[in-house]
């Protein structure tokens, strides 16, 4: 059966490895893989959302990334084993490649060359989130998400405040309280899907 491939991947992979890919549903609240599981799929998130999740020594799950679009976990194509959880936040489509097919294409020098830049733009994106998880209070680690992913100072919400918090690694009654404090100054204005951090006049 015929499946969608997005042009991203018809650009950047190989025509013997994207003959390997296979589409995967998958709905709200189903695992893609688990932590310590041998990695066997690369996953590459067409539509939908999902999560990579560790749980900290507090029980507190910490969002690692947050992916709906894109390849998810390009860290497991060199381990022995996943290092997180992943799981579904939205129902979606994504397209499946096998870890062994994916490796072997990376002799090829095109590809290696394409797929070394597109892990550059992973580890960009990973500094910013280590600079927001670093801030030491609730209100620093907001604003930052809302300058950094949000466009002109309006955050659109892909998912629920729950997944927001562990995306910042607090718990979503401790979001709920500063959202509501920086509303009652003025300074925030919540909408059904979106967050606008207004700037004092």
């Amino acid at each position: 059966m015929d499946i969608y491939i997005p042009e991203l991947l018809k650009e950047l992979l190989p025509k013997e490895l994207l003959g390997q890919s296979h589409a995967y549903h998958f709905e709200k609240g189903d695992y893609l893989f688990h932590q310590g599981k041998k990695p066997e799929y690369m996953f590459f998130i067409v539509s939908g959302e999902a999560v990579l999740t560790r749980t900290s020594n507090h029980g507190e799950p910490t969002t690692l990334q947050r992916c709906n679009g894109g390849f998810l976990s390009e860290a497991s194509l060199l381990s022995d084993a996943y290092h997180c959880d992943a799981f579904a936040t939205q129902d979606g489509q994504a397209i499946t490649l096998p870890i062994k097919y994916l490796r072997d294409a990376l002799t090829d020098s095109k590809f290696s060359l394409k797929w070394v830049q597109l892990l550059s733009k992973e580890i960009m994106r990973l500094r910013t989130q280590s600079e927001r998880l670093g801030l030491k209070d609730i209100r620093s680690k907001l604003i930052h998400l809302i300058e950094t992913e949000g466009k002109n100072g309006v955050l659109t919400l892909q998912s629920d405040f729950k997944s927001m918090a562990s995306e910042i690694g607090v718990t979503h009654e401790a979001l709920y309280r500063v959202i509501a404090s920086l509303e009652k100054e003025g300074l925030m204005r919540r909408q059904a899907n979106s967050l606008e951090f207004l700037k004092k006049k």
